[in-house]
């Protein structure tokens, strides 16, 4: 079956019927059937709070990792919940020690704020940010292993990778990259945010020190749900960002890096409580499953891109073995008179094609070298006519941009 005739009723989403749909990346989309859940969960927790917290919550959040556990192979016992995979980066590097000169390893492809906490902390501890620079367009997996692993010096304390990158959407081959790191002997961090339900991941035989990831994006959990796996030989002296009133007890029976990350004090626990959910409701979706709806995504992803890039007069960005459920591509910059047009995204064509054309989409800057990109998403609810629509809207707008009438 076509990944475009996968028909997926709106019953299964809040997604404003009007709009297309083109940026599940950024913040997700959580399935009625999972809101449904949530709401359930924050009434109970409103019928007695107080047993709620006391009693139950350590339960629930146990049943929240063995579902996520599963469905990223890890040991529910090495998982911590936190709001997000930013909150789980900043827990990681308050856990490393760091002194004048050690490096802390990563890509220039990297999340801003992971660029915002690695400044912070290079300027409390005087460890150095070193930058691998992986090329984009590029054309083989390797040349990020080549450039990374080149990038290793006896200084480095700490490598930080992501599984798929944010702006640029390209997946990359961790796997012999945390393999060589570890027979170096040197902690390696990937970033997951953006992997768990668009690509399959499998944190034990990765075996990374740390992985973290965010249920809200490919997973389709509610906003707030993270969660980061630390390696058992690193839990020992592991703690919270912050302590609540509960991290003193003792508990023989609990591990303290559980009692830490069970109760991190008085919050709304329930997005967390919903990932079980979000894992059961949406891989009943397709026939196949999750695995039947990560190959179907990927299906759609590459059809889109070979229909954008032609569109747009483009070269694909990557090999198809590095997308996943979401790709970007380079488009052309503007006439200068167009160029300073006020927005409130990051670039004015993203208003102009939600405005005009009802198509939401990211448009924005490589913090690299400042290369103007589209970064597009594919969904199960996203079908290939919708990106016929973009390819139409992007000729007209771009054409706009240019002062040049479209044609055809």
């Amino acid at each position: 079956m076509s990944p475009s005739t996968i028909k997926f009723p709106d019953r299964h989403w809040s997604l404003d019927p009007s709009l297309t749909f083109l940026n599940h990346g950024s913040y997700g989309a959580v399935p009625v059937a999972v809101q449904e859940t949530l709401a359930q969960l924050r009434q109970r927790c409103e019928r007695d709070p107080v047993r709620f917290f006391k009693v139950d919550l350590a339960d629930l959040l146990d049943e929240a990792r063995s579902a996520v556990g599963g469905f990223i192979n890890c040991r529910p016992a090495d998982l911590g919940f936190m709001p997000n995979a930013t909150v789980a980066l900043a827990t990681i590097l308050a856990n490393t020690p760091l002194e004048p000169g050690d490096e802390i390893l990563i890509t220039d492809h990297e999340y801003q704020s992971l660029l915002n906490e690695l400044e912070r902390v290079a300027a409390r501890t005087g460890a150095v940010v070193v930058k691998a620079r992986i090329p984009f367009p590029l054309t083989d997996p390797a040349q990020v292993v080549e450039r990374y692993l080149g990038a290793v010096s006896a200084r480095t304390k700490l490598a930080l990778i992501s599984h798929c990158t944010s702006a640029t959407a390209l997946i990359f081959p961790v796997a012999p990259i945390v393999a060589a790191l570890n027979a170096r002997g040197i902690d390696v961090c990937v970033d997951g945010a953006h992997a768990p339900g668009q690509i399959p991941v499998d944190v034990a035989a990765l075996n990374p020190t740390y992985y973290i990831g965010s249920g809200h994006k490919w997973m389709c959990g509610p906003k707030g749900a993270g969660f980061m796996f630390v390696r058992a030989d690193r839990q020992g002296e592991f703690r919270s960002l912050w302590l609540s009133s509960r991290a003193h007890k003792d508990k023989p029976e609990r591990a303290r890096y559980l009692r830490d990350f069970d109760y991190f004090g008085t919050a709304d626990y329930t997005p967390i409580l919903a990932l079980p959910a979000a894992i059961r409701e949406v891989g009943a979706m397709h026939p196949g499953g999750w695995a039947g709806i990560m190959r179907a995504n990927t299906s759609l992803s590459l059809a889109s891109r070979a229909l954008l890039s032609y569109a747009l007069g483009v070269a694909p960005a990557a090999p198809d073995s590095m997308v996943g459920a979401m790709y970007s591509l380079p488009i052309p910059e503007p006439a200068p008179e167009m160029a300073q047009r006020p927005t409130i995204y990051d670039d004015a064509l993203q208003d102009e094609l939600l405005a005009r054309h009802r198509i939401q989409v990211p448009v924005w800057r490589l913090n690299t070298d400042e290369q103007r990109i589209v970064r597009v998403s594919a969904q199960i609810y996203n079908s290939l006519e919708q990106y016929e629509r973009l390819g139409r809207a992007l000729g007209e707008e771009l054409s706009r941009e240019r002062g040049v009438r479209a044609t055809g």
